[in-house]
């Protein structure tokens, strides 16, 4: 299955930012891709936190949703809508969610983000706390591709890639295929990004595919880019730096049994 990891670098306006991702995502489906996943607030990265709050959607409506269905449609396109702000159960938090569209332009799953980033060097203070509200599910649908394998994906974005808990929970669920949208900053992205990506791969013998944000926003903030896709043995078999552009990749169902044969680690698990 050849699968697209869109990255971007979003803006403040989510009109624009719309009309950059639904050229990605035609950009991605003329290449052939079945899967498309764009990152982490890719309709918005807005000048301060709190911005999240004007552009929040009830489930199952508003422009972004909208926008993420009528494209899956047009496109024949499986699309995983990075994360948009969701209404939460107080008015001043949003969930930071991630929609599953299938090509007929159906969700087919929701993720709320369960872990919120909290970074304070001195320099960079970030606490998203303060206006998102924590997911509590981990969530994997299926994904019937056309080489006749039924992918298992399991949705995660950005934080969660430090809680290996979850990443094994999805496992469980026979997740194959995880996916991580994401806008690390350029300091934790730096120190962190690859290995861990690496490691969630190898641990859980799944391909990743991780979509990013990645270079200099219109708000000031860095993020990180290097939107990659990781087999299950742990090696990247595709990779962007910085700058938007789609970053293809071809899934092989067959090199995911090869792996899980030779090390059987998943059937030892004890704890």
């Amino acid at each position: 299955m050849k699968i697209a990891a869109i990255q971007m670098v979003s803006g403040v306006e989510r009109d624009a930012n719309l009309e950059r991702a639904g050229a990605l995502l035609a950009e991605a489906a003329a290449a052939g891709a079945e899967l498309a996943a764009l990152p982490e607030y890719f309709c918005m990265m807005g000048r301060k936190d709190t911005d999240k709050l004007a552009l929040r959607e009830p489930p199952g409506d508003g422009p972004v949703q909208r926008f993420l269905a009528e494209r899956a449609r047009a496109l024949g396109l499986w699309i995983v809508g990075g994360t948009l702000p969701l209404q939460a159960p107080d008015e001043a938090h949003v969930y930071n969610t991630s929609f599953a569209w299938s090509p007929e332009g159906e969700c087919v799953a929701r993720y709320d983000k369960i872990h919120l980033f909290c970074f304070d060097n001195g320099m960079e203070r970030y606490d998203e706390a303060r206006v998102i509200a924590p997911g509590a599910q981990p969530v994997v649908f299926e994904l019937p591709s056309r080489d006749g394998h039924r992918w298992r994906v399991g949705l995660s974005v950005c934080y969660d890639l430090r809680f290996p808990e979850l990443y094994r929970a999805l496992a469980r669920e026979g997740a194959d295929l995880l996916l991580v949208p994401s806008a690390f900053t350029r300091t934790t992205g730096m120190a962190h990004w690859e290995t861990l990506l690496r490691a969630r791969a190898i641990e859980n013998l799944a391909w990743v595919a991780a979509p990013a944000q990645g270079g200099t926003h219109e708000n000031g903030r860095q993020t990180w880019g290097q939107t990659l896709v990781a087999d299950p043995w742990g090696s990247i078999v595709a990779q962007r730096a910085t700058g938007e552009g789609v970053v293809l990749a071809e899934l092989d169902a067959a090199r995911l049994r090869e792996c899980r044969a030779q090390l059987p680690a998943l059937t030892h698990r004890v704890l």
